[in-house]
């Protein structure tokens, strides 16, 4: 019900929010040494939802490892400006998404009540 209610957007915003969580991971351990850091290809795991996958980023193939521009000394490849792109970058879309969402919520609302 609610993937045709909703579309594609409740499966974006549900992988939306996990890629926000991998970002406040990554930034959390930037100063942990031999952390790797992780991100979600958003497009291949919102097209392998759409294809019926799990959200499991996984099993779907869509978590991936960050590639740094210039790696630590340490082995961790967390980059805070890269994070900190990704991560408003990422909020943006989810305040999209979230809006669309609403916005589809509230003309139902609107149409049940007959306004």
């Amino acid at each position: 019900m609610a993937t045709s209610l909703f579309g594609i957007h409740g499966d974006a915003l549900q992988l939306r929010s996990q890629r926000l969580g991998l970002i406040t991971s990554n930034i959390a351990n930037a100063g942990t040494p031999g952390y790797k850091a992780r991100d979600i290809d958003f497009a291949a795991a919102l097209k392998a939802r759409q294809g019926g996958q799990s959200l499991d980023m996984s099993a779907a193939g869509a978590m991936r490892y960050r590639v740094p521009v210039m790696p630590s000394l340490d082995g961790n490849t967390v980059e805070m400006a890269t994070e900190q792109t990704a991560f408003a970058e990422n909020a943006i879309g989810y305040q999209a998404t979230l809006s669309f969402i609403r916005g589809r919520v509230d003309t139902l609302t609107r149409a049940l009540k007959g306004d």
